[in-house]
């Protein structure tokens, strides 16, 4: 029994010394790297979308196809807000007279949910008329690179005296 009790001892000691020693010698590496912004700010979006037909008094409507906001420009607050606009003067048909013309008034734009977010917070704008430009999404806080995409939705209320034709119009993406 003593016997076990020394090498008890004995061993406590050793870990005390061992845990107590202070290395020979020691030597700090200060390490660093570099962290690159690749491509800064960008939007996309499909270069042309169909809508549904409709008469005059009804609507037509579509998705437009995903939109994407990719933030690459890896800072400190890195907020952005892309907005949406219908060129003047709207969607036109023929020689763009008034019963050939739909305005910006009677086009409603809706966001969606985003689909795919990197690194949020990502808010939709709120849905409604291309009569002005308008928020379709924004990032107002966080660090970082982000992207986010969304798939909006156009509604044309077409009016009543509206005449039948093609009508074409160019809803524009900008970011900033």
């Amino acid at each position: 029994m003593r016997v076990r009790n020394a090498v008890i001892v004995c061993a406590g000691a050793m870990g005390a010394v061992v845990a107590t020693s202070v290395p020979a010698s020691a030597v700090d590496t200060v390490t660093t790297f570099t962290v690159t912004a690749t491509t800064g700010l960008t939007i996309s979006a499909p270069a042309n979308a169909t809508l549904s037909s409709a008469a005059p008094g009804g609507q037509a409507t579509g998705a437009l196809g995903n939109v994407t906001v990719n933030d690459q420009r890896s800072q400190l607050n890195t907020t952005w807000t892309a907005t949406v606009s219908l060129a003047a003067p709207g969607f036109t048909t023929g020689g763009g007279s008034t019963a050939e013309t739909i305005p910006g008034s009677n086009v409603t734009y809706d966001a969606g949910e985003a689909i795919n977010p990197v690194n949020p917070p990502f808010t939709p704008g709120s849905a409604g008329t291309l009569a002005a430009p308008r928020t379709a999404f924004a990032r107002a806080s966080g660090n970082g690179a982000n992207s986010v995409s969304w798939n909006p939705t156009l509604t044309v209320s077409v009016p009543a005296s509206s005449v039948s034709g093609d009508y074409q119009g160019t809803v524009t993406h900008s970011v900033a």
